[in-house]
């Protein structure tokens, strides 16, 4: 399971990430990390940017630091942080970074934090690329899994069925295992997930998305992705976005709690 831990910049122009008010306790956190190992599950620790202001077009993948040294050396504490505490609680996985598009091509500022988190935690390390973006990152042969999100657009046709939204999985499965062959890295869905919300096949990750309540796109998405899937040994390893709230057939969010949704991720994982 994944474990999401945010720090936070107030926009992407910062030159400081620090702790902030989404950000939880060390103490927490390790309380969460023991709850998860005591159900047998391991667990990826995912520290991931939080920026207080985006601006229309902007996001973590749109850095542009002000004092570049400045914001590097404040995200190399955030990250070294949590790679101690990935020692201490014997984490299985440590993400070192999520969709910072902009900074992909500093190849050599992401080989000097690689090799500091190294000399403090010897598990698994995984950068998360965004999925119109993995092919531009310039550090992957550091990285032991190649980490990738799934928001690819599956359909411009809200009620597109199984068949129409697995048939665009698969396309987008066959270039995501040609490219993970090509570095001779394992394959990680980092991150995939559907709001419950009328056209989430077409922009599935827009989670301010208008629209009614629609559990059954949902559901076809997931079925869609389930069915591309399978059976296929080139995936490592699929997180799915994400678990939290109440959920239930009337809620708009990603999760698929209490939704069919959460039927077809229970009979996968059996």
């Amino acid at each position: 399971m994944a474990l999401v831990i945010h720090w936070q910049q107030h926009d992407d122009r910062s030159d400081r990430v620090a702790p902030g008010k989404l950000t939880i306790s060390d103490a927490v956190l390790a309380a969460l990390i023991r709850h998860a190992h005591r159900r047998g599950l391991a667990v990826l620790l995912f520290p991931i940017l939080h920026l207080e202001v985006l601006q229309m077009g902007h996001w973590r993948g749109t850095l542009q630091p002000r004092h570049r040294n400045r914001w590097w050396l404040s995200y190399e504490r955030f990250i070294l942080h949590y790679a101690r505490i990935a020692r201490r609680h014997k984490v299985a996985a440590l993400l070192v970074g999520s969709e910072l598009g902009t900074t992909e091509l500093w190849r050599a500022r992401w080989y000097h934090l690689v090799g500091r988190v190294r000399r403090v935690y010897s598990g698994k390390l995984v950068y998360r690329a965004n999925w119109d973006h993995f092919d531009k990152v310039s550090f992957w042969r550091r990285i032991d899994y190649l980490g990738v999100t799934g928001y690819f657009e599956l359909s411009r046709n809200a009620n597109a069925g199984v068949a129409e939204l697995s048939a665009a999985w698969r396309r987008a499965r066959a270039a995501l295992l040609a490219f993970a062959a090509k570095h001779k890295k394992p394959l990680w869905i980092t991150e995939v997930g559907y709001p419950s919300v009328d056209g989430a096949a077409t922009q599935p990750w827009n989670y301010a998305r208008p629209g009614k309540v629609d559990v059954e796109e949902q559901r076809r998405c997931y079925a869609a992705f389930v069915t591309a899937w399978s059976n296929t040994p080139g995936l490592a390893g699929v997180f799915f976005w994400n678990w939290n709230g109440a959920g239930g057939k009337r809620d708009r969010s990603y999760t698929p709690r209490g939704k069919p949704a959460e039927a077809i991720l229970r009979r996968w994982f059996r």
